[in-house]
């Protein structure tokens, strides 16, 4: 079977460090000929472009959504600034990839989804958390009905204070729950598809943040049901002192259903480095570590210019999709839209003390 192969231009609105590594993957896949860059730090927009020898660094986002050779455009922006240039490339017509979550609020996530409804464009949201091996794999179990019918889900995601605190000194409103439990409750709406969360009840707790100025919890727990009676209890832990040797995420996963269960150990203690010369954590800078757990880093390891991990299996995904119509199981922004929702109930749980039914956010 031959398939259209052709090639595309890429614009990456945001420079930052997941939008320099997705610019990066860009620039190396074969059928990619044209990338632009912009972000709203100029210089730092002209050193990334500079490095990747980038064909245009635009000034402005409708610069480089309305560029001609720009086929689609990746949307790298922090989290409270994805909805204008979102709906900018959408008015342009291309196809986008919005970094996780789609928004803020329901509101913004709407007027995404009735923009990309309208203009008629694929539109995807970036929780590369399907993209790592592990999940993919257990999803296709788990659709073709290798469990039966699924009865229980139980996640649940730690890393260190430094992470948490690098997060919330970019944006504040990226708390634990919008922005690392986001991944738990993607993957298991995933999981649970077509049924969806009717209800949510959290309780958390914790001290780090708010002394450090954060207005959050550094653990919660939250219990989900879903609409067939399935509950899926996530949690999280973002406050493990400076000196744990993670560098991201450390996950385990499990599903449990009438005819089997899945189990999904992602703590990666698998592959431990010790080093009198210390271990950098390059999200969270200030974290050097003499024991880690090597490929603990969220989005991947570059190991010379080759990417591992599942920011760069999202990503070649995505313009696999893009160029030769290979399906990818990347989120759509109507589930993005359904993720959100459920995380902004439960902040709500959170801070309330009660449940939270899921519907009545819109």
């Amino acid at each position: 079977m031959t398939r259209d192969r052709r090639k595309i231009g890429i614009g990456v609105v945001g420079t930052g460090k997941i939008g320099m590594q997705r610019a990066r993957l860009a620039a190396q896949h074969p059928s990619v000929d044209y990338l632009a860059v912009m972000d709203i730090d100029h210089e730092r927009a002209r050193t990334v472009g500079e490095d990747l020898d980038a064909d245009h660094i635009a000034s402005s986002v409708d610069e480089l959504v309305n560029d001609e050779r720009v086929d689609a455009v990746v949307i790298s922006t922090a989290e409270p600034f994805h909805l204008d240039p979102t709906l900018a490339a959408l008015a342009a017509g291309k196809p986008i990839l919005i970094e996780k979550p789609i928004a803020l609020t329901l509101a913004d996530a709407d007027r995404i989804v009735d923009a990309v409804a309208a203009v008629g464009v694929d539109a995807r949201v970036g929780y590369s958390m399907r993209y790592l091996q592990k999940y993919s794999v257990g999803w296709d179990n788990v659709s073709h009905g290798k469990l039966g019918n699924v009865v229980g889900i139980t996640g649940r995601v730690y890393s260190t204070r430094a992470q948490g605190l690098a997060i919330l000194r970019r944006s504040a409103a990226a708390t634990p729950v919008i922005d690392i439990v986001t991944y738990l409750v993607d993957v298991a709406s995933w999981y649970m598809a077509p049924h969806v969360p009717v209800e949510v009840v959290s309780r958390g707790h914790g001290t780090v943040f708010r002394e450090n100025g954060f207005d959050c919890d550094d653990i919660a727990f939250s219990m989900i049901r879903y609409s067939d009676g399935t509950v899926a209890d996530l949690g999280v832990c973002y406050m493990l002192p400076k000196g744990f040797p993670t560098a991201g995420q450390s996950i385990r996963f499990e599903v449990f259903g009438t005819d089997g269960a899945l189990m999904i150990d992602d703590d990666h203690r698998d592959q431990m480095l010790y080093s009198e010369h210390g271990y950098q954590n390059t999200y969270a800078t200030d974290q050097k570590m003499n024991f880690a757990f090597l490929g603990s880093r969220t989005t991947g390891e570059w190991v010379g210019d080759t990417m591992f991990g599942r920011l760069a299996n999202e990503t070649r995904a995505w313009l696999d999709n893009l160029i030769t119509g290979t399906a990818c199981h990347l989120t759509t922004v109507e589930e993005a839209r359904g993720v959100l929702a459920v995380t902004l109930a439960i902040e709500e749980s959170l801070d309330t003390g009660r449940s939270v039914s899921v519907s009545n956010l819109g």
